[in-house]
């Protein structure tokens, strides 16, 4: 067996039960044969059994009391995987599925991703199988002050300093905040995605979605194409795919669907999108309440969105929700490209089919980074004591999408995979953080 098959088969025995992961690391590994082939330094140095294992993972409980006076207990998770490049630097995510499995799975692909903005931050991600959904503000607060009452111990500026992820917007940031400045007694960066008010910094919620569609752009220039003119369908209806919907309109595309869990919408004129950011951001409702907006649009609680013929497909909802059925539907009806804002959505088949058809396809790791790379400038103007304009924090995102772009599009030419930008990113972030390895010895 090789290298890479040695450490892919100590991973799935060393890790029973953790499909998410297993995925992840597999896909990883697989494309870096040729480059630890070239470089026996990684072999020598055990850098694939060192990454794949992380520094540190931390599970606790997290009790609290509901409205109903009733004690609650969650469990509560943080794993800091690799900080060879910076402090460790990931979202928390509250959500139902939260488990062991998906916190590393989720914490290994920020290792990469980080990497390939080009800032110094290493890869870490938390969370907690806890639901907001449902809550009521105090229980909200209730929880996340308990969860921070544990969590503080191993997070700081310069140690690890996680974000928000699905179920964690600014209100939750805000009480953890809370927490930790009631606790510790200091006021720095320990967390982004603050509001504007103690920290944060403009341009943080767009980020993401923004830098999808920044890196899409450039992708299909290359190529002489653009958004303009495009069809384009969705998935999700969070910060992610609200934004990669603006941005997308604002580039002259057309956007014709979006979903939540509970059904999707199509609108052939175009999502109304200051309907849907009502509907999401202010009442925290369903898509269902869209048809109130606009009646002559369309709301399926069956079927599945990726039925819905366009040239680009932006899945932003969750892991794994773009099967290959669905990719067979999406090439039938002639797609061009699709890029991740969601970490990992694509299945490997589908990813696979989506490459074999010649469509352009951009991995999670490279096309959602605009999120991490916007909370790592806001460290940087916490750690300045500055706020820079929209305008400022938008242009640098939109040069750090570019430049990751070109820089996945170099490592797949040069390790003679043109056009495999799964490859691509899985190269060029892994180098970076092995070349730094190896220069630190074994420690």
């Amino acid at each position: 067996m090789s290298y890479v098959n040695d450490v892919l088969s100590d991973v799935i025995r060393r890790n029973p039960g953790e499909a998410e992961f297993h995925q992840a690391v597999t896909e990883v590994l697989q494309s870096l044969e040729p480059v630890v082939e070239k470089n026996p330094l990684y072999q020598k140095n055990g850098i694939l059994e060192r990454m794949v294992e992380p520094n540190r993972a931390i599970l606790f409980q997290v009790p609290w009391v509901d409205d109903q006076g009733v004690v609650r207990v969650n469990k509560g998770y943080r794993v800091q995987f690799n900080n060879a490049i910076g402090p460790y630097k990931g979202g928390l995510r509250l959500h139902p599925s939260v488990n062991l499995g998906i916190i590393k799975f989720l914490g290994f692909e920020q290792v990469f991703k980080n990497s390939l903005t080009g800032l110094p931050i290493g890869g870490g991600k938390g969370g907690s199988d806890f639901d907001p959904k449902g809550k009521s503000d105090r229980e909200v607060m209730a929880f996340c002050q308990s969860f921070m009452t544990e969590l503080y111990k191993y997070v700081g500026k310069d140690t690890d300093v996680p974000a928000g992820d699905i179920g964690v917007g600014a209100r939750e940031i805000g009480y953890l905040y809370g927490q930790y400045k009631r606790i510790t007694g200091l006021y720095e960066g320990v967390l982004t995605g603050k509001g504007l008010t103690y920290g944060g910094s403009l341009a943080r919620k767009e980020a993401t979605g923004y830098g999808l569609v920044y890196l899409m752009e450039e992708m299909l220039s290359a190529r002489g194409k653009s958004f303009a003119g495009k069809r384009v369908v969705i998935s999700g209806s969070g910060n992610v795919a609200i934004y990669a919907a603006e941005k997308a309109t604002q580039q002259g595309g057309l956007v014709v669907a979006m979903c939540d869990s509970t059904g999707w919408i199509y609108d052939e004129k175009g999502v109304d999108l200051d309907a849907v950011k009502e509907i999401k951001e202010v009442k925290r409702g369903r898509l269902r309440l869209y048809k109130d907006y606009r009646p002559q649009a369309e709301y399926h609680e069956d079927g599945v969105i990726w039925d819905v013929p366009c040239d680009i497909a932006l899945p932003c909802a969750t892991q794994n929700e773009l099967h290959l059925d669905h990719a067979q539907t999406l090439i039938k009806n002639g797609v061009i490209a699709v890029g991740e804002g969601a970490n990992m959505p694509t299945t490997p088949d589908a990813a696979h089919a989506f490459q074999q058809a010649g469509v352009l396809f951009a991995p999670g790791k490279a096309a959602n980074a605009g999120g991490v790379a916007t909370s790592a400038l806001e460290m940087s103007q916490n750690s300045l004591r500055l706020s820079w304009t929209f305008q400022e924090v938008d242009q640098r995102l939109k040069g750090i999408m570019v430049n990751i772009y070109h820089q996945m599009d170099q490592a797949a030419q040069k390790y003679g995979m043109k056009d495999n930008y799964i490859a691509g990113a899985n190269i060029a972030g892994f180098t970076k953080v092995a070349d730094t390895m190896v220069a630190h010895g074994v420690v």
